[in-house]
């Protein structure tokens, strides 16, 4: 069986040209900024000379409107944007901002949601409470929440139950407000405030309430007190009754 050489039939790589090495056909070498395949065994003849050479690839012309934005963009959570002129920085917003457009012809912005739900927090405990006293004690349920604006609302909405221990009783639940550190006062009661069990029975009872009255951007303390009030043993929660609050900023 007759043998043919083929030759190479790939181009190789050989690096930088070395104007000392042998090159023979499908070599290619880079050489300033560009790259060139070998067309005719060469020594010593620059990848210029087309006698030899051809061109593969060749950096082209540098571009006059580039910019370097490392020189723009100088902090974490800076970003680029476009102006009337050219690229300019916008530092980074607040927490829970957004980017907001002002259009076509303006300039983009950092904004505050002012409307809808702004912020919300939550507040869970099986700490039980017991008590005697015919007058209001805390229970474990509490939470705190700090208004963006003085005329959003506050939705306080949660779930709590409670039982007699002994005896037959009326329990009184109440939920007492503090705003800016000024001290707790009664607020609001909780479904008319007072629910009549037997001996070792109970019920949940829900919260939902509207807060319009705070009228402050302070810290607004809310927790729930309880009561009996015929002095029979009464109790909230325990290990298998989660009491929870959330309280829902609600914009305006």
């Amino acid at each position: 069986m007759a043998i043919i050489d083929l030759g190479k039939v790939s181009i190789t790589w050989r690096g930088a040209y070395d104007g000392s090495t042998a090159y023979t056909p499908k070599d290619a070498v880079s050489y300033q900024n560009a790259s060139y395949i070998c067309t005719a065994n060469t020594t010593g003849n620059l990848p210029t000379d087309t006698s030899y050479w051809n061109v593969m690839a060749a950096k082209g012309v540098d571009g006059s409107d580039g910019t370097d934005l490392t020189s723009t963009l100088t902090t974490q959570g800076d970003i680029v944007y476009r102006d009337g002129s050219g690229l300019q920085r916008l530092a980074a917003g607040t927490a829970g901002q957004f980017l907001k457009t002002q259009g076509s012809g303006a300039n983009p912005v950092w904004a505050t949601n002012t409307s809808g739900l702004i912020q919300k927090v939550y507040a869970e405990t099986t700490t039980q409470t017991s008590t005697s006293s015919q007058s209001y004690v805390d229970t474990s349920l509490s939470a705190s929440i700090t208004p963006t604006s003085a005329s959003n609302k506050i939705w306080v909405t949660g779930m709590i139950g409670g039982n007699f221990q002994s005896g037959n009783g009326s329990l009184h639940m109440a939920v007492f407000r503090q705003i800016a550190g000024g001290g707790y006062s009664e607020w609001r009661k909780l479904e008319g405030g007072w629910y009549l069990y037997a001996a070792d029975t109970g019920g949940e009872h829900s919260i939902n309430l509207y807060d319009t009255t705070h009228n402050t951007t302070g810290q607004v303390d809310y927790k729930v007190r309880i009561l009996s009030e015929n002095g029979s043993t009464c109790r909230v929660g325990g290990s298998s009754a989660y009491q929870t609050m959330s309280l829902l900023e609600i914009g305006v």
